[in-house]
């Protein structure tokens, strides 16, 4: 299918369309008219007719959303397992709080933040027993990162449908403004000893997941967090201080983190030996893969979506890379035989989320619409073959293909593996 022309966010915002004689604006208004239209939700109970006929309720300890909107992760009850964050339903690139994915192994723990210590020790000169208190008297830096699980994508690589959503093909990852000391800051307080070149972390929930950590990470952006997003750290999250390594595959950002040693090598545990390590073709394995490459989604439209005619519509997605910064997001809507360059809108943060947007002029015709990322290390997403002629149908973790959307000619939006 031929596409028209591009025309980017800023040109229509700015009013280059009615220079073209208005045409490109009315169909971009009458898409918008004709966009599906959302699910009626019933007003609570006592919700006046008119809003402006009648006071409104009072102030609140805490706030709460609209009771028309109700954005919810799922799975939930889970004790060992995943919850995922709809990112089908979030706007900017903050994830909030209350939505960000969860991966937990033995349910969460209930810690007491006056109770709870971080011990530093193994080969440092002077070994450390810090409370929360202390640890917030060290310097603090704030910064925002994405958090991804090494798994995610999993169903989307093995087995794909037609009704997955972007949740459930990406909601293992989640982006968040971080608070905290640089894990440096406290090993030069330890005196951390030449000879020691990895350190185990370990976390303080019921099944005391720990993993082998190289020092260099330490030195480069590791922290020790205890605030998200403006407040402390939800249970779920690592309350009261969990451990942050930018870029670095979840499971490694050990929660509920209680326990630092240094070692002159690998720790070996079950976590990074019977898990997290990854099979690959020839009887061959990684293992320590921990940095998650560039990678993207597109948001919408996404399934369950529906377009509700030809016009003018907004591709939109996320897209991020554990190795630096996204430079580059390009949009196909014709299943990859053309590529043209997606808008970023927000600041190209260090590992962290970038938003993106690319106007499609929908002419009716099926369509198959995809995104690529590319960072600043020059590394390209990768198409599904090309991923699995590397790691091979049987590969467990780093699944970061294109991912694609397949819209009808009625305008129905499915999700389908891109080869």
């Amino acid at each position: 299918m031929a596409d028209t022309p591009p025309i980017s966010r800023r040109t229509l915002i700015a009013g280059a369309a009615v220079a073209a004689g208005g045409v490109l604006l009315t169909n971009l208004h009458s898409a918008v008219a004709q966009q599906t239209a959302p699910v009626p939700v019933a007003p609570p109970p006592g919700s006046p007719a008119d809003p402006t006929k009648a006071p409104g309720g009072p102030t609140t300890a805490v706030g709460e959303r609209s009771p028309f909107v109700h954005p919810q992760r799922a799975p939930i009850g889970e004790i060992t397992g995943t919850s995922l964050t709809p990112l089908q339903d979030l706007a900017g690139t903050i994830t909030p709080a209350d939505l960000h994915f969860t991966r937990i192994h033995a349910g969460v723990p209930t810690i007491d933040p006056t109770k709870h210590t971080l011990l530093i020790h193994g080969l440092v000169d002077h070994p450390l027993e810090l409370s929360v208190a202390e640890l917030k008297r060290f310097p603090a830096v704030t910064r925002v990162h994405f958090i991804e699980c090494s798994g995610n994508g999993r169903a989307a690589y093995r087995t794909p449908k037609p009704d997955m959503t972007p949740q459930q093909v990406d909601g293992m990852m989640s982006n968040s403004e971080w608070t905290g000391v640089p894990l440096s800051v406290l090993f030069r307080e330890a005196g951390v000893k030449p000879e020691a070149s990895w350190f185990l972390a370990e976390g303080g929930d019921a099944c005391l997941l720990d993993r082998s950590i190289p020092v260099s990470k330490a030195r480069d952006d590791a922290l020790v967090v205890w605030g998200q997003n403006g407040e402390p750290l939800r249970p779920e999250q690592g309350f009261p201080i969990r451990l942050l390594l930018p870029g670095y595959e979840g499971n490694a950002n050990v929660k509920w983190l209680r326990r630092i040693k240094l070692g002159a090598e690998p720790f070996m545990t079950r976590w990074e030996t019977s898990k997290y390590t990854d099979p690959l073709p020839g009887d061959k394995a990684r293992i320590f893969s921990f940095e998650m490459d560039a990678k993207s989604i597109i948001t919408s439209p996404a399934y369950p979506e529906r377009l509700t005619g030809p016009g003018w519509w907004p591709i939109r997605g996320l897209a991020w890379s554990g190795r630096g910064r996204i430079t580059r997001v390009d949009v196909s809507t014709d299943g990859g035989t053309t590529w043209l360059a997606a808008e970023l809108l927000t600041p190209l943060t260090n590992k962290a989320h970038v938003r993106f947007e690319h106007m499609w002029q929908w002419n009716g015709s099926e369509s198959l619409i995809m995104s690529r990322a590319t960072d600043d290390q020059g590394y390209v997403q990768p198409t599904m073959t090309q991923l699995k002629a590397v790691r091979g149908p049987g590969t467990d973790y780093h699944f970061n293909s294109i991912r694609a959307w397949r819209v009808a000619r009625e305008g129905t939006v499915t999700f389908e593996a891109n080869t």
